[in-house]
């Protein structure tokens, strides 16, 4: 009898004894041979700016450069081609086409305020163009007077003034045949426009 309770002790010390060493072969976790795979992060895409256009702003065309005022003498015959004649006196604007006929148009009469800007206008041609002429008059800045037809074009005048600057002037200009409907267009010296005649 005593041999089979010592039998039973020695076995249960074993299965003690045992015990610890499976508990702590479990409380250590397996080792994976296998490495885990690199994580690489996703780059964000670039973000690719679309460049704007660099505005240039378009400069307003310039004015045109003041004439050149011819000063005359009085009674001074001036050739303005094809035929015609223009001078000036202290009274006003003398001028004769090709058939020499004289025609004139007073500063002194009345009919022109010379204390105000403006401009007036005579024209006659045939079928090889048209002569225009006229007076500007109220400053002593003018500057250009230019004519303006059907055609959209300005044309600059040539402009008489007698010594002194008296504070008006004869004007003239020649367009081609059918242009004797124009408007025109008085200017001081800046370019600022002071009196206009539509045609």
């Amino acid at each position: 009898m005593k041999k089979y309770l010592l039998a039973a002790a020695g076995v249960v010390a074993a299965a003690v004894i045992a015990a610890p060493s499976a508990v702590g072969a479990s409380s250590e976790p397996p080792t994976d041979p296998t490495p885990a795979p690199a994580l690489h992060p996703t780059p964000a895409p670039a973000l690719h700016q679309t460049a704007k256009p660099t505005l240039h702003p378009t400069p307003a065309p310039a004015a045109p450069a003041p004439a050149r005022i011819r000063t005359v003498r009085s009674g001074e015959r001036v050739d303005a081609e094809q035929g015609f004649t223009v001078w000036l006196t202290e009274d006003g604007k003398h001028w004769a086409g090709p058939d020499g006929f004289e025609n004139f148009r007073s500063v002194v009469d009345g009919n022109i305020d010379r204390a105000q800007p403006g401009v007036s206008h005579q024209s006659e041609g045939d079928a090889s163009g048209v002569f225009h002429s006229g007076l500007y008059y109220g400053t002593k800045e003018a500057g250009r007077v230019e004519l303006t037809g059907a055609g959209g074009r300005p044309v600059l005048a040539t402009l008489l003034e007698l010594p002194g600057r008296p504070g008006w002037g004869v004007w003239y200009a020649r367009t081609g045949p059918g242009g004797d409907r124009a408007a025109v267009a008085l200017y001081d010296r800046a370019g600022r426009r002071l009196a206009e005649l539509r045609g």
